[in-house]
């Protein structure tokens, strides 16, 4: 599998985290790199990246394609960044990259059981060493709990039509692949509008199996520890749950003169970036610096 990368917004997190030569830095998303291979540009032999990522596949091609013995490669999630890093011999950083959600080679391999499209086994595991998948939540969480997690991470106001329809054919058989489960929703809600009848469905499945809201939290306070003064916090996120916990977040620890808003409103891509990448036409940018 072949994945062009093209990092969501590199012009504007670089000019928001601003590397300077000898600098740490942290991409705590680390995917395929581009972030990364951006900052390594400009922070001199004496600098240093720790990219983090759950995915042992998105490591081990971005260690193939950067090959920067200033690039520390390690497996994680955000609730662990601090053990990460202080393993790596690093109690201190000059800025921190949160790039969220999945990635463009996470969601195009079909095996991965993210897309839509994808006929193999509900999934959606970012570190597949876990055990809880998609197939898990869908085929054993009872229906209360299957409406409050497609209502509070899908934003989903038909949640329980759709939970209704996974509960009558769970019952006759276990919903096993990608595609059953997007033909159930269509099937459940209608196929009105520009976006897939399962999008938000999905998108709750995900932060629920991957734990990510709470993930970011913790990840979002450990930024907090980690940064030093003058260090910079940069998140992109792509949908309204996620930027809400990091609005909140910065604007909070703002209030209490810990970091200071580098933008008012999020920066969105440009025209030109969504006509060359469409999967960056939900992202928003936000900065804060530690004080």
């Amino acid at each position: 599998m072949t994945v062009e990368h093209l990092p969501v917004l590199l012009r504007e997190v670089i000019a928001l985290l601003s590397p300077r030569e000898g600098g740490t830095y942290i991409d705590a998303t680390v995917g395929l790199g581009g972030h990364s291979e951006e900052i390594l540009k400009m922070i001199g032999q004496d600098g240093r990246v720790i990219g983090i990522d759950k995915d042992e596949e998105a490591l081990r091609r971005t260690a193939a394609r950067l090959r920067d013995n200033r690039l520390i490669l390690r497996r994680g999630g955000f609730s662990g960044i601090e053990d990460i890093v202080g393993s790596a011999g690093i109690n201190e950083a000059d800025g921190i990259l949160f790039d969220l959600g999945v990635s463009m080679m996470q969601f195009k391999d079909l095996r991965r059981g993210f897309s839509f499209s994808s006929e193999e086994r509900l999934d959606m595991r970012m570190d597949i060493s876990q055990k809880l998948s998609a197939w898990d939540v869908i085929n054993r969480y009872p229906e209360n709990d299957l409406i409050r997690i497609l209502k509070d991470y899908g934003e989903e106001y038909k949640a329980a039509r759709i939970v209704r329809a996974i509960a009558g054919q769970r019952k006759r058989k276990p919903i096993d692949t990608c595609v059953e489960l997007a033909d159930i929703v269509a099937r459940a809600v209608g196929t009105r509008g520009r976006l897939h009848p399962a999008t938000k469905t999905f998108q709750a499945l995900r932060i629920e199996v991957n734990r990510e809201i709470g993930e970011l939290k913790e990840g979002l306070d450990a930024s907090l520890r980690l940064l030093r003064k003058g260090g910079r916090l940069c998140v992109i996120s792509y949908h309204s749950l996620e930027d809400r916990t990091v609005k909140n977040f910065m604007r909070d620890n703002a209030r209490e003169q810990k970091l200071r808003l580098l933008v008012k409103k999020p920066i969105v891509p440009d025209i030109r970036e969504v006509r060359g990448n469409p999967s960056s036409r939900s992202a928003k940018l936000r900065g804060a610096e530690r004080l």
